[in-house]
């Protein structure tokens, strides 16, 4: 949305005293604030997120933060879905900076609230915070927003109620509603709108009264706060611990508030009936007015009711006949009705590497979205450039829906895993498969070769002799400054140390103007090749004479040539998969910069794939990895090694020593081995 934003992805950097105030508070006012803090305070929690986020093809790794507060003394917190709901990793920060690991015990993408459970080494008792009745919030009341701000301390700021019903209205809607996971949050949330000053990282901390209770969860920003309100968090939250997600009922219908021009005097107006739903199997018509639910009459005439007409309908109970009371062409009609589970509207997403696209499977409201007759096929949510999915020919795209793959059926995503699993198991080159896919109303055939190619050997070239030293052109400008007008040739920029060329005494700033007698025409930057295509017509380990000038002194050298280092593109790379990380072997200029002996292990990073674990863990390109999980890395094949025995035994941590620059330090990497390739179970729609 244009106006809104969740409020840690904000991008304005404010600063807050620990307690501001529009007025001045003094005596009794200030000591009701300081009861209040101290009450909630031991309960506030800072959380830090490793979370997944899929594009271009990929399971990105993102780091993030938010807030929480225990709501049970066995280490309950509660904070947002968009803080925890996609979480690989979580890490609480209690008040007095204990960090302690978490695991997310379920979370409601409609709601936008999720439930975690801290793990603390041995049980324990945790401060909590109670709730407080948020219905009997008042505009003018004031109120306490706590958290941690941009991942700081926990702060607090304080602020009076201006909207205990604030919706999403028509002009914040025209940029898009605010939904998660395809969720449409605003139609079942009323939030409890506020001045409290709130910053990025304070989304999950809570909303608190002057007697230290929580009346809400602090969600969104625009200007004002948006706080869930408390009682409708603590149903959500209770559902969560008791059940691990939220069930609600579904009918099928979609209402909006009775037109000004009707002639229905009560209810709500029916806008539109979901084919396939239980109210389009009951009979329900767009235009009917829905006047009495399960007994209870219905009056809507206002956009800011309309999540109270949700709210009812999702606790209606499932599978149990109810009656409906209609109004249809001004006669009143009773229909009865048997709610269904609320389907889910986005299943989880799933990255499937040997495609090189992010896959999901259809939900029954996706489907109807995109008008397909059944949830059968895979939906292709993105594809990475370059990968085979996006190099097939016609190339995969988002939205597309997968039918078939070498003549098997494809109905969900574990079945297109075990499929591609299939097809690739024991292969080391790409598996050309045929795939049936509909785009639009089309049905379409590409070719895609599954399976991800390992790097190839790099050929060696057969050695050459060289001087062992580095050099730059000497151009027409050089050296008429440096007193030699007319000269060509090349600089000496550096003398490999312990090589014939240091011996026989070649100095940094020698200028080489001739070999063996020979004239050297380098004169311009890029023409350097022609002087080492000129020292390739020896053979290795002969002599040959430099004429040098050196200040205006003139020398010859006779220098013993020496067999040319490996070049970078002949030396051996390594790709992880599950790190998402290149490293080759050290070249002998990579030694020389490093300061590293010919006998000394390691290995260059060469690329890190931003979002991916090495990322997270903050490998870098340049780094030299030392030591993996405690074993010494002595060339690209020993890390090969290393890394797919530690993919076999799948550890909590992966401990790399890098050198970086002038400076040595520890990485630790902590993967979430069931993302890195393990076949999901199939979801229940």
């Amino acid at each position: 949305m244009k106006w809104l934003t969740i409020l840690f992805g904000l991008l304005t950097l404010a600063a807050a005293a620990t307690v501001s105030a529009a007025t001045d508070w003094t005596g009794g006012a200030s000591a009701t604030v300081d009861r209040a803090v101290a009450l909630v305070k031991p309960a506030l929690v800072r959380i830090e997120v490793i979370s997944t986020r899929f594009q271009n093809g990929r399971a990105l790794k993102q780091e993030s933060g938010g807030s929480g507060v225990i709501i049970r003394k066995d280490g309950y917190v509660l904070t947002n879905h968009h803080v925890a709901g996609h979480a690989t990793r979580l890490l609480c920060i209690l008040s007095d900076n204990e960090e302690i690991e978490a695991e997310l015990v379920g979370t409601d993408p409609l709601s936008d609230l999720a439930v975690l459970r801290l793990k603390p080494a041995r049980p324990r008792e945790f401060p909590c915070a109670s709730f407080g009745d948020s219905d009997r919030l008042k505009v003018g009341d004031t109120v306490l927003a706590m958290g941690s701000p941009l991942a700081l301390s926990q702060s607090v700021t304080r602020g009076i109620v201006s909207n205990t019903k604030l919706i999403m209205s028509r002009a914040l809607e025209s940029g898009g509603r605010f939904t998660l996971d395809g969720e449409d949050v605003g139609s079942i949330v009323r939030w409890i709108a506020h001045d409290a000053a709130i910053f990025p990282g304070n989304s999950g901390g809570p909303l608190v009264n002057l007697q230290g209770q929580i009346v809400g969860i602090n969600e969104i920003g625009f200007g004002l706060g948006g706080a869930i309100p408390g009682n409708f968090a603590q149903h959500i939250c209770r559902e969560i611990i008791e059940h691990g997600s939220v069930r609600r009922a579904w009918l099928g219908l979609e209402f909006q508030p009775l037109l000004k021009s009707g002639t229905a005097d009560k209810g709500v107006l029916v806008a539109n009936v979901i084919a396939d739903s239980p109210a389009a199997r009951a009979g329900l018509e767009p235009g009917d007015v829905l006047v009495a639910l399960a007994g209870r009459p219905i009056h809507i005439r206002h956009t800011e009711e309309l999540p109270l007409m949700t709210q009812q309908i999702v606790a209606l109970p499932i599978g149990k006949e109810i009656h409906l009371t209609i109004l249809r062409d001004g006669h009143l009609k009773t229909i009865p009705l048997i709610p269904v589970e609320r389907p889910l509207m986005q299943p989880k997403t799933r990255e499937l590497k040997p495609w090189g696209i992010t896959v999901r499977d259809l939900s029954f409201l996706v489907a109807k979205e995109m008008r397909l007759t059944d949830t059968n096929g895979v939906l292709v949510t993105s594809v990475r450039n370059g990968g085979p999915g996006g190099e097939a020919k016609p190339p995969l795209q988002p939205g597309d829906v997968l039918r078939e793959v070498a003549g098997h059926r494809i109905r969900n995503v574990a079945e297109l895993f075990a499929i591609t699993d299939r097809l690739t198991d024991g292969k080391t080159e790409p598996v050309p498969a045929l795939v049936s896919f509909d785009r639009r109303r089309d049905n379409a055939l590409t070719v895609v070769n599954i399976g991800l190619k390992e790097l190839e050997e790099p050929g060696v070239e057969a050695r050459k002799a060289s001087l062992a030293a580095s050099f730059q052109a000497i151009t027409r400008e050089m050296a008429s400054q440096l007193g030699h007008k007319g000269i060509s040739g090349v600089r000496i920029t550096q003398v490999y140390p312990d090589s014939p060329a240091a011996t026989a005494g070649l100095k940094v700033g020698d200028l080489i103007i001739a070999l063996d007698g020979e004239k050297i025409p380098v004169s311009q930057p890029g023409d350097e090749e022609v002087f080492v295509q000129m020292i390739r017509q020896y053979r290795i380990g002969t002599k040959a004479d430099f004429t040098i000038l050196r200040g205006q002194q003139k020398l010859t050298l006779p220098i013993e040539l020496t067999a040319a280092p490996k070049p970078e593109r002949e030396m051996r790379r390594y790709r992880d998969p599950n790190f998402e990380f290149t490293a080759r072997d050290l070249t002998y200029y990579d030694r020389l910069v490093a300061e590293r002996a010919e006998d000394q292990p390691g290995v260059i990073v060469t690329e890190v794939a931003d979002g991916g674990w090495a990322a997270v863990g903050d490998l870098r390109g340049g780094d030299i990895i030392l030591t993996v999980a405690g074993e010494t890395v002595s060339d690209v094949a020993a890390l090969e090694k290393i890394l797919k025995r530690l993919a076999q035994r799948r550890p909590k941590q992966v401990i790399l020593r890098i050198q970086r620059g002038i400076h040595s330090r520890f990485i630790e990497l902590e993967p979430d081995w069931n993302q890195n390739g393990s076949v999901p179970t199939q979801e229940k729609p």
